[in-house]
């Protein structure tokens, strides 16, 4: 920890980099905050499922109800009928723990504005990814 700390004193890109990321994820946690007060279940699994589905490779990932409910603070059931709606519309398929996005930008209408409001702040500060 010593070393880090040093690094980051010298002022260099290692500074700016943790700043950045501090900067996005102090942005991603208030708004998600928010998103979690005033959205529906719909569009909060949708947001994180974009959340995700930008820190990933590919279009299928391994996702149990438990894990979704508890990131979403909703109970199962309500996970697997916020679910059926963008099921419903091809924008993913969710079987047995495995979430494939099938129609991104149809999952994208599904969303909240919450989804955009955290993402561009994370372009604006030059791509810095965050682990969600």
């Amino acid at each position: 920890m010593g070393v880090l700390r040093d690094e980051f004193k010298r002022g260099d890109r290692l500074q700016d980099l943790l700043l950045r990321y501090t900067q996005a994820h102090l942005v991603q946690i208030a708004q998600t905050s928010v998103c979690n007060r005033l959205r529906t279940l719909g569009a909060r699994l949708s947001r994180w499922l974009l959340m995700i589905h930008d820190r990933v490779a590919g279009d299928k990932f391994l996702l149990t109800q438990n894990v979704i409910s508890t990131m979403l603070g909703a109970q199962r059931i309500g996970v697997s009928e916020a679910a059926g709606a963008p099921q419903g519309k091809g924008a993913i398929r969710y079987s047995r723990g495995q979430i494939t996005i099938l129609d991104r930008p149809g999952l994208e209408e599904s969303s909240c504005e919450c989804y955009w409001l955290i993402r561009e702040e994370y372009d604006r500060l030059g791509g810095v990814r965050l682990p969600y």
